[in-house]
């Protein structure tokens, strides 16, 4: 098992839950590649991405039919402005590589933002540290292990 897998596994385990990581080898990076792999509607892929929010990183886990937006971001976390990290500081602030990013198991402790639409789902799919790797999970787990807090940050609807 390749260490980034193992790493989010490990995080999974000690808080007493057992995850099953697939493997894709033409890849899960994108929401749209992840639900076509897995076989799942795009709405139940995670999207872990990595903000600053006042010069400190957090992660929102994002459905994959959405688009975050990063002023209702700030809002829920009582910041001025956030904006998406670039490579280096998500590499920095979880362990792991965009497109790779899992919902826990991160390098440093990080407040966890969790899209409120993930929970209308029985089960979601998030990235296990690798762009090919993904393992699914009921939401109400998800928001459990990665010490997330529910609220809605998804991008308002055009119209």
């Amino acid at each position: 098992m390749h260490p980034n897998v193992e790493r989010v596994v490990g995080a999974a385990r000690a808080a007493g839950l057992q995850i099953s990581v697939e493997r894709f080898p033409e890849g899960t990076r994108t929401a749209e590649d992840a639900a076509r792999a897995v076989g799942c509607e795009v709405a139940q892929i995670v999207k872990s991405l990595v903000f600053v929010a006042d010069d400190r990183p957090v992660l929102a886990l994002v459905s994959g039919a959405n688009r975050l937006d990063p002023a209702r971001l700030a809002r829920v976390l009582a910041a001025t402005v956030a904006r998406r990290a670039d490579g280096d500081e998500a590499r920095r602030a979880t362990g792991f590589a965009i497109g790779g990013v899992p919902p826990f198991g991160h390098a440093t402790p990080l407040p966890v933002v969790v899209d409120r639409d993930l929970l209308a789902h029985r089960r979601v799919w998030a990235a296990a540290g690798l762009p090919d790797a993904v393992f699914g999970i009921g939401p109400d787990e998800l928001v459990r292990v990665s010490a997330g807090r529910i609220a809605d940050i998804a991008a308002a609807a055009p119209g």
